[in-house]
């Protein structure tokens, strides 16, 4: 089974046991989470993608701890001028570790009785 979820603004796939790298959280080391913007389940029958199931699955993980992305290098550069400007960047990622996808039974849908619209009220000429 596996899910697609999204965490602050970016969707990743995950199955139990995998390992995600997610923009920095400001959680402790060992700490359980539970994602719960669940947007699509599947498994061997197929998708789900109905969003009263979608809305009770939860993904558990946990925080292993925060990593440093790749260097980004950005110059700028403007010629005749001598001007030059070198900047880098590394990114802080948090790492989490995928437990368990877990899928509440869809509960009976209680429909909501309607109201018969009303009819306009008619217009008189006089009183």
């Amino acid at each position: 089974m596996y899910a697609i979820i999204e965490v602050q603004g970016k969707q990743y796939r995950v199955q139990p046991g995998d390992s995600i790298l997610v923009d920095r959280m400001e959680v402790p080391v060992g700490e359980r989470l539970e994602l719960d913007r669940v947007l699509l389940l599947a498994n061997s029958d197929g998708a789900h993608l109905d969003p009263v199931e979608l809305s009770a699955a939860r993904v558990v993980a946990t925080a292993r701890g925060e990593e440093r992305g790749p260097k980004i290098d950005v110059l700028k550069f403007k010629r005749k001028v001598r001007y030059t400007r070198h900047i880098g960047h590394r990114q802080t990622y948090t790492r989490l570790t995928i437990r368990e996808i877990l899928v509440a039974p869809a509960e009976a849908s209680a429909e909501i009785p309607v109201a018969p619209a009303e009819a306009p009220a008619e217009e008189s000429d006089g009183p």
